[in-house]
Formats: C-alpha cells, sequence, structure tokens
C-alpha cells in the first residue's frame, strides 16, 4: 500500500481508484431508499404501514449514527491508517447486509426487514464517511479538491444509473430466484469489497494534520465557533430540501400532472445520465469563477429552468424532457462543489482546534442529508392532502393537479433562494484557503 502523504495532486490513476467504491455505494443507496419499500410491501407481501413504521424507525437511528461514526472515524487508528483502515474493516459488513436485505428468502417477516435494514445501515454510515473524509484530506489545493469530488460524484453517478436500470430492466415482480433486486445485491456484494481493496492499495493515506484529540463535547463545540461551516451547512440543507422536494413528488408529476406514468423511469434516467455531464462542467466553473459562486450561479439558474415546469400540463413531455436535461446537469454542480466547499471549511476548523475532523465533519453533512429528505417527506405530503389530490386517481381536480404543479416546481425555489444568499459572499476561496493551509502547516 502507497504510504501515508498529503499530495496537493492526486494524478489521475490515484483520483480514479480513489472514485470506485463510489460505484457500488451509490447502487446500495438508491435502492435502500427507492426500491425496498415497495420490494418488501408489493413483493414480500409485508403490510404497508408495517413496512413504513420499521423503515423510519431505521432511519431515526441512523441519524443518530452520524456523528458517532464521525467522531469514531477521526479517533481510529492502525497501520493502514485510519482513513483506510476504518474504511476497509466496514466493508463486509456493508456488502454482506446488502446482499441479505436486497435478496431476501421466502418466508422473510418484519424481523428479518429490520435486522438486516438496521445492519445495511449501520454499514453504509460506517463506510461513507471515513471514505469521504479521505477524499477531503486527499489534497490540500483549493482547485484540485474539486477535481477529486467530481471523480467520485461521476462514478456515483453510475453507480446511481445501474441502480435505476438493472431492477427494472430485469423485473422486481417476484423474490422467487433472480430478479432485479437480486442483480443489484451480487453487485454490491461483489464490487463494493473489490473496489474498496483497490482504491486502499492504490491511494495514499493522507498524514494527519492534528496535533490534539478533542473530546466528543470539544468537537461539538468547535463546530458551534465555525462559523463558516454553519454557513455553509444551512445553505446545503435549504438546498438539499429544495432539491428533495421535486425528488419527493417526481413520480406523482410524471404519473398526474403529465399524464404519463410509463415515463417515469426514462424522466429519471435521464436526468442523473445529464447530471453525468455537469460534473465537468462544475470543475471548470469553479477554476474560474472559484466554488461558491460557481455553486450560486448553478442554483440561479436551476430556479429559472425549474419554474417553467409549474406551467406545463397533460403531454407536454418534450419540455419536460428538456428541464430533466438541464436541471440534471445543474445537479451535477450540486454534487461537486458543496463537498470540495465542506474541505475548506475544514481546514478552518483544523486551524482553530488543532485536531483534522474531517470524517465528524462528514457526521454533520450526513445527518443534514436525512434531515432535508425527512423535511421534504414531511411537508409536501400534508400539503397535498390539503388540497384533496390523490395518487392516480383520475377523479383529481384542476385545483388539485395546480397545487401539485406549485408544490413540484415553485415551492423548492424559495429555500434554494436563500441557499444562494447564504454562499454568495462565502468568507473563505482560494486565497483564504491557502492561508488557512498556512497556519495548519506552521502547527
Amino acid at each position: 500500500m502507497k504510504e501515508a502523504r498529503s499530495p496537493n495532486l492526486p494524478g489521475r490513476t490515484e483520483c480514479a481508484a480513489y472514485a470506485l467504491p463510489a460505484l457500488p455505494l451509490a447502487a446500495l443507496a438508491l435502492p435502500l431508499y427507492v426500491i425496498v419499500p415497495t420490494f418488501y410491501s408489493d413483493v414480500v407481501g409485508l403490510p404497508l404501514a408495517a413496512v413504513g413504521v420499521v423503515l423510519l424507525a431505521i432511519r431515526v437511528f441512523d441519524a443518530f449514527a452520524d456523528p458517532l461514526f464521525g467522531w469514531l472515524a477521526d479517533r481510529f487508528s492502525s497501520r493502514l491508517g485510519r482513513r483506510r483502515g476504518f474504511f476497509l474493516l466496514s466493508l463486509p459488513l456493508t456488502a454482506a447486509s446488502a446482499f441479505m436485505l436486497f435478496w431476501p428468502p421466502g418466508d422473510a417477516g418484519l424481523g428479518y426487514l429490520g435486522f438486516w435494514g438496521a445492519l445495511v445501515s449501520v454499514g453504509y454510515t460506517w463506510t461513507v464517511l471515513p471514505y469521504t473524509a479521505w477524499g477531503a484530506e486527499l489534497s490540500d489545493d483549493y482547485k484540485r479538491r474539486s477535481v477529486i469530488a467530481a471523480w467520485r460524484e461521476s462514478a456515483t453517478l453510475v453507480g446511481t444509473l445501474l441502480a435505476i436500470g438493472l431492477p427494472f430492466a430485469i423485473g422486481l415482480q417476484t423474490h422467487d430466484g433472480v430478479n432485479g433486486l437480486a442483480v443489484v445485491a451480487v453487485l454490491v456484494a461483489v464490487c463494493l469489497p473489490l473496489a474498496g481493496m483497490v482504491a486502499a492499495l492504490a491511494v495514499p493515506e493522507p498524514i494527519d494534520r492534528s496535533t490534539r484529540n478533542l473530546r466528543f463535547s470539544e468537537s461539538l463545540g468547535f463546530i458551534g465557533r465555525n462559523d463558516a461551516f454553519l454557513r455553509l451547512i444551512v445553505a446545503f440543507l435549504l438546498n438539499g430540501l429544495a432539491n428533495a422536494i421535486p425528488a419527493t413528488l417526481f413520480l406523482y408529476f410524471v404519473s398526474d400532472r403529465l399524464g404519463s406514468p410509463e415515463l417515469r423511469g426514462p424522466f429519471l434516467f435521464l436526468y442523473f445520465l445529464s447530471a453525468i455531464a455537469g460534473v465537468p462542467l462544475a470543475t471548470l466553473s469553479a477554476r474560474r469563477l472559484g466554488k461558491h459562486r460557481a455553486w450560486c450561479l448553478a442554483m440561479v439558474l436551476a430556479c429559472l429552468v425549474f419554474s417553467l415546469a409549474g406551467f406545463l400540463d397533460h403531454g407536454d413531455l418534450y419540455a419536460f424532457g428538456a428541464i430533466c436535461i438541464v436541471t440534471g446537469i445543474l445537479l451535477g454542480f450540486d454534487l461537486v462543489l458543496p463537498p470540495a466547499i465542506q474541505a475548506d471549511v475544514i481546514d478552518n476548523d483544523t486551524a482553530a482546534s488543532g485536531a483534522q475532523r474531517s470524517g465528524f465533519y462528514f457526521g454533520a453533512w450526513s445527518l443534514a442529508t436525512k434531515l432535508s429528505l425527512a423535511g421534504a417527506v414531511g411537508m409536501v405530503f400534508p400539503l397535498l392532502s390539503m388540497v384533496g389530490f390523490e395518487p392516480g386517481d383520475a377523479a383529481n381536480g384542476t385545483s388539485a393537479l395546480g397545487a401539485l404543479a406549485i408544490l413540484y416546481a415553485w415551492l423548492p425555489i424559495l429555500p434554494k433562494a436563500v441557499a444562494i444568499g447564504l454562499m454568495w459572499n462565502f468568507p473563505i476561496g482560494e486565497v483564504e484557503q491557502q492561508e488557512l493551509r498556512r497556519r495548519i502547516a506552521d502547527g
């Protein structure tokens, strides 16, 4: 394995090797949140309400696990390195539990779903936090951090496309024998450990810049005093909420507002496929404009383009396809730039606290992601109920379908606009980040 170092410019081979595990991790994440609930209720035959309760309990537990695993990721030590070592230890649990959850036996019940679902949740959190912290520490260079994030998020998008395409192409009608979700189970179980080993062998362990260890309570205190991080995470949470609202309503909008339920899968695939094209554009824009300004301009354009969806009605499929392409490209900016800015914000903490705590910061980051998803569900479903919208009901009137369009296209503009305001004059750019690195190097 490569010796620990902190390169300013990791090459393409190292970036590609680091990105590999993101593909099976994405193939795990999307089915966990999108396909598993429907599969266990419709195919396995478990009561829908009970499945919902079990998965909700798992997600609440998982949210509390994020900061704990982030803290542990920063305190772990082994001859393999704290990032690579903690990451490698998690892979057997994550791969095996995903296989068991995605390919259940014929007599699987709620206990089976709860047990393996909880282990997948723990394993995924354990794997992702040291993995993202590893990437944040791979380079000290302001611009190169965007490149590293771009490699990882490109692999994430490929894994997402596989997770969308395989289950529906192969079929999910039965869990006797091989089905689409079982193929994803094999993909994750085989590819995640292999990709993790390749990354650990090819990618260096960054030097730990910590000069002291902090107790859990001290870690919280320094986070609370990191104004740049608080500003970033609020903007990230609001932008995540803005993205989660249409994601929650996407299936209903295509089925009921546009009247084309058969195109839900193709439109979703088109959206994520377009995001792959957005990744290099995000990197180029960040290099020329700075990361926070490039992200802000992408959010402004997303608001303008996505607002047009509110005017679409039954049969406006080409227009919606165009919106999917443009907003998908802009999704690439949302995926690449915020975590690259997060790496700079962690420098701010390291310079102040003397402890390099990327794991703890990405634990808070993961928690914000889950809160935005939960907030979207908690907001839009009651509002839809208030206006009398019923999914798949041909009796939905003009007012109900109009309310669906407003919630889908225009409600997300409000939180996104606040996020733009928070990030436009963000206090850490390239010059400020270089000064932070000098302070850290001087100890």
